[in-house]
């Protein structure tokens, strides 16, 4: 009779359809539900087969010792579970039976097959946009959108250099940053490439040449953290500024309500993918990885909003 350690029968009561069959419970270690899960399973096994199969080997299929998570589903399910708990690799080898370098090898093998399954599933928003023409393309029928940034606290760098760009004087601490483009369902349109959280949401945009590639017919809505993008695009509206030693008039309140209101949908755009802990807890991996995660949870907050 095979003998199991303390950590395996630990795993074995990780029942995956008990969790599935409880919605609290799915959205608690998942952050998706069963049937977004179920969704996603099926494109994933077909990432996961086409990957096996574009690997070079040197024996055939099934060789060498049996995985933990072998299958696609357990697989799919670990993912998820890390993204949304955002353990410790030392934390999830004891929540699934292995050891921190495995755990560190599955989430760095399995999260870019998440990220291409998103793609698949053409929820993953654009990373960069080009022309006019390409936004037209890519969003057909938008007439509005909602830029803010999203920010994330990370550890302080023991390089001077690299904790003195991660500073952010806004948030008097060490901070990694995006900006997001919305539109007026939620659904985040556009991402930009992480960066250090030195750099402003206003100067952000501008590299990413935001107000360029989004055309003078499309409104945008922002706040006043990104004043002066109303000159580069003459379709913008920002809510105004008390004059210093002023008041504003009460048209001006009731414009500022107005596009508040309007802008509630970027900022519930902003919690949903902020559900994973991945990008609301304190960054712990590497400078690049977080861009990915990132990626990844706006895709499964498009993946919720298009099946909702």
């Amino acid at each position: 009779m095979r003998k199991y350690t303390y950590y395996q029968r630990m795993f074995f009561h990780m029942d995956i359809d008990k969790v599935l069959n409880n919605p609290r419970l799915t959205r608690a270690v998942l952050g998706v539900s069963k049937k977004e899960f179920e969704a996603l399973l099926t494109a994933f096994e077909q990432i996961l087969l086409e990957h096996r199969e574009s690997r070079t080997r040197k024996r055939a299929v099934g060789g060498g010792a049996e995985g933990k998570i072998k299958s696609p589903r357990k697989k799919l399910f670990y993912i998820l579970f890390y993204a949304k708990t955002y353990p410790t690799f030392d934390v999830a080898g004891f929540a699934f039976a292995s050891s921190k370098s495995r755990t560190h090898g599955w989430t760095h093998d399995i999260l870019p097959l998440l990220e291409k399954t998103l793609g698949r599933k053409v929820v993953l928003p654009k990373r960069r946009i080009s022309t006019a023409e390409e936004f037209f393309a890519a969003f057909p029928g938008i007439k509005e959108v909602l830029i803010d940034g999203v920010e994330r606290p990370t550890i302080r760098s023991k390089k001077n250099k690299t904790q003195r760009k991660h500073y952010s004087g806004k948030k008097k601490r060490h901070m990694r940053k995006n900006v997001i483009v919305a539109d007026e369902k939620k659904r985040i349109l556009i991402l930009t490439p992480s960066k250090h959280g030195r750099m402003h949401d206003k100067r952000l945009a501008d590299k990413n040449m935001l107000s360029c590639r989004i055309p003078d017919e499309i409104s945008i809505l922002a706040d006043t953290g990104f004043q002066g993008l109303q000159h580069l695009h003459p379709n913008t509206l920002i809510p105004k500024k008390k004059p210093r030693g002023g008041v504003l008039t009460e048209a001006d309140k009731a414009l500022n309500r107005l596009i508040s209101s309007a802008r509630m949908a970027v900022e519930h755009a902003i919690g949903g993918i902020k559900r994973f802990r991945c990008v609301s807890d304190i960054y712990r991996n590497k400078n690049g990885f977080d861009d990915r995660l990132v990626n990844v949870a706006a895709g499964l907050w498009n993946l919720h909003i298009q099946m909702t």
